[in-house]
């Protein structure tokens, strides 16, 4: 499998691409400079406490206020709250790996014995801000590294059940004994079965001097505050599923780029060369044939092979995703292999629709009913096993009666779908547009400012494709007559992503001139 990662970066919002033999499975949408993202640590205050639901609202910045549930708070919050209480102003402070533990919480007990309105925790974020509702919080907190998962307060030390050999458990298990200090545990992940043992010591170390610097924040902060934010999602996703399949890494900008590089200099030196900068005039999506997949695999229909289709819907309690032959059926004799030919393409385009959109939460697919019961289990399997690749938790059940297959989903994000379905730019959702005819004139009212009151000298034009094929017909193209007739460089780049009418006009680095 020949893996790719595309990134386009804007002044807005990074993009992210993950492509399996140019195929897109992956589509990540990050906000520049909201914070709030999974795996960051804040230092919050609780705002309210809910008996009913043994859960408490705590504020961390965010408009909306945060959720811990007494389930949330972990074995040892007792010795996390004693070494939060110690950093306080005033207070010595005291270092987990010297502290003497605190016992359990009780695992039935009532979140208002441990919480009061007004108290300072250390919480991270478990889930994002989805919908209406604000981030989800945990306090038992864990750093994420390359190859292991360091959990403070305690000494356990887990290995990855897809590492089997128990002589690389034995070596992995000492490597990080070596290590540890004392109240500190590891979660030893799959990436480290073949990682040098010289890296793994690096990476715990790493982690540890993020926790400390984490614990140290404390002090210099009042809550709410950001105690240590996670790596950028596109070194979140390089950390998690960077291997010998990635064929190449295409960033947009030189300082993402550099970012990029520079981290998997340390994690792969191998892998170094595989990063490159993009330089050309057409937008990076458009390049890799990613924003037309992006339009096409949005959309409320999915095509697949010979006229059979998907229709996925999107409702406040769950996802429901239906699967039609089309005209198939009328054509094919055998009905029931009709069927399973149909199911089994259609199950291989719903696993990857659910990676591409993240959809989370209950899914109900109804598949073309099967009547052989060989071949439900078969499907079955066939959906097991398209799932296995799915990083995100999810359990599958067998097909009902009615021939239902029930999906859940974990959901750290919101779907998708929802960050390409915004109100239309060109209309503002008025269903109208301006008229076409007079977009020529319009664009060169701007360029005569442009040129004549500001001076410029060279003007990048990014339009849709079809006013862009208008604008270069022909020799003597009305592009030729703007240069000729403003004495100005335009330089017309097309656009996949832009509405009809849509203009852009920007300098030589990409900036805006409006």
């Amino acid at each position: 499998m020949n893996r790719e990662l595309v990134i386009n970066v804007t002044p807005t919002e990074i993009s992210i691409a993950l492509c399996e033999d140019k195929v897109l499975v992956e589509l990540n949408k990050e906000q520049c400079q909201t914070g709030f993202a999974v795996g960051d640590i804040y230092l919050g205050r609780v705002r309210k406490i809910m008996p009913g639901l043994n859960a408490a609202f705590v504020n961390i910045g965010h408009e909306k206020d945060a959720f811990i549930h007494y389930l949330d708070l972990g074995n040892q919050f007792s010795s996390l709250q004693k070494v939060v209480d110690s950093r306080q102003p005033g207070k010595r402070g005291i270092k987990v790996e010297t502290m003497k533990l605190e016992p359990n919480i009780e695992k039935s007990g009532k979140l208002a014995s441990y919480l009061q309105v007004g108290q300072t925790v250390m919480v991270q974020i478990a889930k994002e801000a989805i919908s209406t509702k604000g981030p989800r919080l945990t306090a038992d907190i864990s750093l994420a590294g390359r190859n292991v998962v360091l959990v403070p307060f305690t000494s356990k030390i887990f290995i990855s059940q897809k590492i089997r050999s128990n002589e690389t458990k034995k070596r992995l298990r000492q490597i990080a004994a070596n290590v540890l200090p004392k109240n500190f545990g590891v979660i030893i992940r799959t990436a480290a079965a073949e990682a040098h043992d010289a890296d793994i010591e690096h990476d715990i170390r790493s982690l540890l001097e993020r926790w400390d610097k984490a614990v140290g924040n404390i002090r210099k902060n009042q809550a709410p505050a950001l105690l240590m934010s996670e790596m950028s999602r596109a070194n979140t996703i390089i950390r998690d599923s960077l291997n010998s399949t990635f064929s190449q890494i295409t960033v947009d900008d030189e300082a993402m780029y550099r970012e990029i590089k520079n981290y998997i200099k340390v994690i792969d030196p191998q892998l170094e060369k595989i990063v490159k900068l993009y330089r050309g005039s057409v937008p990076v999506f458009d390049n890799f044939d990613i924003s037309k997949q992006i339009k096409s695999l949005f959309a409320k229909y999915v095509s697949l092979k010979r006229g059979a289709y998907l229709i996925i819907e999107h409702t406040e309690a769950m996802n429901v995703i239906d699967v039609n032959s089309g005209n198939r059926t009328k054509a094919e004799e055998n009905q029931e292999q009709t069927a399973m030919d149909v199911n089994l393409a259609a199950a291989k385009e719903i696993a990857r629709q659910l990676r591409l959109r993240d959809l989370g939460g209950i899914v109900i697919i109804d598949f073309i009913d099967l009547h052989k019961a060989q071949n439900r289990q078969a499907l079955y399997a066939e959906m097991t096993k398209l799932m296995a690749t799915d990083k995100a938790k999810h359990t599958i059940l067998p097909l009902t009666k009615f021939g239902l297959m029930q999906i859940t989903r974990q959901r750290v994000r919101p779907v998708a779908v929802q960050d390409v379905t915004d109100v239309c730019p060109t209309c503002n959702g008025t269903g109208r547009i301006e008229p076409t005819i007079l977009l020529d004139r319009k664009i060169e009212n701007q360029i005569q400012f442009l040129t004549e009151d500001r001076g410029v000298k060279y003007i990048r034009l990014r339009v849709s494709p079809y006013v862009a094929s208008y604008l270069c017909h022909g020799v003597l193209s009305q592009r030729r007559r703007w240069m000729a007739k403003y004495k100005v460089w335009i330089n017309v780049v097309s656009d996949q992503s832009l509405g009809m009418v849509d203009v852009k006009y920007l300098d030589r680095n990409g900036a805006s001139l409006i």
